[in-house]
């Protein structure tokens, strides 16, 4: 057997450099990435789509443009892999969802445009729980995406394609959307660092809506400057998505080199109710070196409670549900989705075409959905959980009083075994139990890799989420970049299909 293609080493910050130094091309990056996931992704199953000619003459394009004269972005050259529940014009779009297969869009998202205008090349779509509701990536219609470090194991969800390109060395950077945790806990458990952006930072104009109140177009990447430099390119006003903040756009801090970054006097908040009893073992040994790690770079860690994180799964899927049952209503057949005739009726074509065309976890959430909204239960359920929704919101605000920056676990556990939970929707969702409050208050978290939990054989990563005041989402990039220059850049997983995991960072390096 061949070896597969070399792991991209490069994050997009380095190979632009090496693009702009001559080293490499727009359309060596572009051809690199593609033999990449030609290896690797016939197990891994990170894309749905790829759109070869397309990135072939945009890396063509762009160095024509270089030679002109014209300005590299932020971006220049480097590949970038699209979520499938975001438009880029003539891309499928599907949302792995049997409804939408086939369906490509008319047009492209405004997050997308901004990447394109900064010089990155989008090369395909992947793989994602449908409709972007699920987190372990089993719900797709295409069949489970898996995880570089065990390919038995879930990368989790809902942007499971996306976290493992990167993961797995096909694509440098790479967009996911964030609605409960959908890009942090696969960043956590695929070892990388993704960034949920404060609500509303980044337009969601293009973005198909899974809980309007909640998705967050959020991007994947195996540094911290990278995510600074996809958010400085994505964010902004944008008048075609009206809550999107009337803001410029984040301001990048620049490379600051491999200096020892100082903390000193940074207030770390350590919620009691991130830390419970039932907490992994492995992740809670990661977690607390990864505090203490803070604490030797002069933080406080600061004891805090927010004390509603006990019914925010609760809360969530009151309001997500309520939202989708109400968004997806326009999958019918006849506005958008690919009809099923039914027994010729209308009513009959409605039915045949939603039960054709989606899964089983996208239906059990429109119906819980059109339950919590329906007459004599609103108040009680969706007009409950707005104000328990608050209350998560408050516990934040009066945390932050005291504390700059709050950490905890990403996720409760590793990587858990596809197949596991597919049986058991309630524990499924406990998977989100740590990013869902986040989520809830719109509030800006970060997955950093903080170490590793070993389970079969197999070294599993562990994420630790940091969460900060709406819009400081600089204070959290700060932190990040000092755990990753005190620990040094992340170890990649093993070639797929090889045994084992390698025992250290740097034998994962070598």
């Amino acid at each position: 057997m061949s070896a597969p293609a070399p792991y991209v080493e490069l994050d997009a910050s380095a190979l632009r450099a090496s693009i702009l130094s001559g080293e490499r091309t727009p359309q060596r990056a572009v051809a690199e990435a593609f033999e990449r996931i030609d290896a690797v992704d016939g197990e891994l199953k990170a894309f749905l789509t790829t759109e070869r000619a397309w990135a072939e003459e945009r890396a063509r394009t762009l160095e024509a443009e270089l030679a002109a004269g014209a300005s590299p972005g932020p971006l220049f050259g480097v590949p970038v892999a699209l979520k499938a529940n975001m438009c880029h014009e003539g891309f499928e779009t599907n949302c792995a969802s049997r409804i939408l297969e086939g369906w490509r869009a008319p047009y492209t998202a405004t997050f997308v445009q901004r990447l394109v205008e900064a010089g990155a090349i989008p090369i395909g779509t992947t793989n994602m729980d449908e409709f972007a509701m699920g987190s372990s990536s089993e719900n797709s219609a295409f069949g489970a995406t898996r995880n570089p470090w065990d390919t038995a194991r879930t990368p989790g969800g809902s942007s499971s394609g996306s976290a493992v390109a990167v993961a797995a060395g096909m694509t440098p950077i790479a967009l996911g959307s964030d609605t409960g945790g959908s890009v942090r806990q696969p960043a956590a458990l695929c070892g990388i660092y993704g960034l949920k952006p404060t609500y509303g930072r980044v337009s969601r104009y293009g973005l198909v809506a899974f809980g309007s109140s909640l998705d967050q177009v959020s991007p994947f990447a195996r540094s911290v400057r990278d995510l600074e430099l996809v958010l400085s390119a994505v964010s902004g006003t944008d008048a075609l998505d009206s809550t999107c903040r009337e803001l410029p756009p984040f301001e990048a801090s620049g490379d600051p080199g491999d200096e020892a970054i100082t903390l000193e006097g940074l207030r770390v908040g350590l919620p009691a109710e991130y830390m419970p009893d039932a907490l992994d073992g492995g992740v809670r040994t990661a977690v607390e070196a990864a505090l203490a790690q803070l604490r030797s770079l002069g933080a406080e860690i600061v004891p805090i409670s927010l004390p509603h994180s006990n019914v925010a799964i609760a809360t969530y899927y009151v309001v997500a549900t309520a939202e989708a049952s109400s968004n997806l209503a326009r999958y019918d057949g006849v506005r958008y989705g690919n009809r099923t005739a039914g027994d010729g009726t209308l009513n009959g074509m409605y039915a045949a075409t939603r039960e054709a065309g989606f899964g089983d976890e996208v239906k059990r959430r429109i119906l819980l959905g059109t339950y919590v909204l329906s007459a004599g239960y609103y108040d009680a359920w969706y007009g409950r959980a707005l104000k328990v929704r608050r209350l998560v919101q408050r516990d934040f605000e009066e945390a932050f009083a005291s504390v700059d920056v709050i950490a905890g676990p990403t996720a409760p556990s590793p990587a858990f075994a596809l197949g596991e939970k597919v049986d058991d929707p309630v524990a499924m969702y406990a998977s989100d139990v740590m990013t869902v409050p986040t989520s809830l208050a719109g509030l800006p978290g970060l997955s950093v890799p903080c170490g590793f939990v070993e389970a079969d054989g197999r070294k599993l990563p562990v994420g630790l989420q940091l969460v900060a005041p709406a819009l400081a989402e600089a204070r959290v990039l700060r932190v990040a970049r000092a755990l990753e220059v005190a620990r040094g850049p992340l170890a990649r997983p093993p070639a797929p299909g090889t045994p084992g995991t390698p025992d250290t960072l740097e034998e994962a390096r070598s």
